[in-house]
């Protein structure tokens, strides 16, 4: 967590973000709620019991606030970013690769935890974390969080979960005698790089690569190369959900990087879906709920933000996405997700995961790296097999 610390403050120097006292003032007082409020959220996010009627947590909120939540689904931190930036939006379920730039462009603004009665029952490793909290100032709550998984086909595994990343990143025969050519995925965003480099941290050491997110050219050259070679291999790159579900069931698909949303979708239709959290580690998200500075319904959006603490709606977002809650007593008493859930989510792995951070050239771990800007044309070129 030290590090985690260190690094986003360099991460928060570099992208030039402003001190408190420059800052948006946040709210000061609740008013009445608007009548409406407008969320760009991942996939499953913001449930209201239409995928399954057990999993719905606006429909109450709607009846005790008055206020209609719409929301809108984006696949990618950078889709995210690029709609925030667009406005009319109220908030943003926000990653860590993609918060702390919201924060530099001034997308989002200071949040007063004080009108915000749960925010002291925050799991204190969230609470302060780097990711939404700038030279003391907060711009979010937290959400939820949780690992990248390897989603894997049992039958094309013959019952044994796969120990490496390998297996879709390297040609090679599946236990089923098939090959894994053209049978698996790759994420479709730049900060797919950083799978790449935490497989070549356990592979090649030589390389000397200690932060996924902090490469130098020879690093991110390596890399690159393999993601080359996965693109030998990768029939589809996902970028949605469902999109990637429909691929797991009828188009072949056998192996790839993954959510916990898509493993229990499938899980609970009985497909022969499983994950597993290979030898090499995996990166992860930890998501913020963030306020759009010209928020046109904040009083609604801070009302949600309140909401979406509660132990209930904290402890039902895990059980339906497979994440960890922000609120630790979510974890004790929930029925969807029960006793058991957190532990099965990786509760304690919290110090395994390597959370996503937006990659800069004034790095913590070794001065100077490749920045975020080159991650996303390069990848752009390696998908189109450059």
């Amino acid at each position: 967590m030290k590090q985690i610390l260190k690094s986003c403050t360099a991460l928060t120097l570099s992208l030039g973000l402003v001190a408190p006292a420059l800052a948006q003032e946040p709210l000061k007082e609740l008013g009445k709620g608007e009548g409406e409020l407008s969320i760009v959220a991942w996939a499953g996010y913001i449930e209201r019991g239409e995928t399954d009627k057990n999993y719905d947590w606006v429909t109450d909120f709607e009846k005790k606030t008055g206020c209609k939540v719409s929301v809108k689904t984006a696949a990618t931190s950078d889709e995210m970013v690029a709609l925030m930036n667009e406005g009319g939006f109220d908030l943003v379920t926000a990653s860590g690769d993609a918060s702390l730039r919201l924060v530099a462009g001034k997308r989002v603004q200071p949040i007063n935890t004080d009108l915000i009665p749960s925010w002291k029952t925050i799991d204190e490793r969230m609470q302060n974390a780097p990711w939404h909290t700038v030279n003391g100032v907060h711009y979010g709550t937290p959400y939820v969080w949780g690992p990248n998984v390897l989603m894997y086909n049992k039958e094309a595994f013959k019952g044994e979960a796969p120990k490496s990343w390998n297996v879709v990143f390297e040609e090679m025969t599946l236990p089923d005698g098939k090959s894994n050519k053209g049978r698996v995925q790759a994420y479709d965003g730049p900060i797919h790089v950083a799978d790449a480099a935490n497989y070549l941290m356990a592979h090649k050491p030589e390389l000397g690569i200690k932060d996924p997110y902090e490469l130098n050219e020879d690093q991110y050259k390596a890399a690159l190369d393999l993601l080359r070679t996965q693109r030998t291999l990768v029939g589809r790159y996902w970028h949605d959900a469902m999109i990637q579900i429909d691929d797991f069931k009828n188009e072949g698909v056998v192996a790839s990087g993954s959510w916990p949303f898509q493993v229990n979708l499938m899980e609970a239709e009985k497909l022969p879906i499983a994950s597993v959290i290979p030898e090499e580690g995996v990166t992860g998200w930890a998501d913020t709920t963030m306020l759009h500075a010209d928020s046109e319904h904040p009083n609604c959006a801070y009302m949600w933000m309140e909401h979406s603490l509660s132990p209930k709606v904290q402890g039902d977002v895990s059980a339906w996405f497979g994440a960890n809650p922000s609120v630790g007593a979510a974890c004790k008493g929930n029925e969807l997700l029960t006793d058991a859930g957190c532990k099965t989510n990786g509760y304690e792995d919290f110090e395994k995961v390597k959370f996503w951070k937006t990659p800069v050239s004034n790095c913590e771990s070794q001065g100077e790296c490749v920045p975020y800007h080159r991650w996303v044309s390069d990848y752009i070129g390696v998908i189109g097999g450059r």
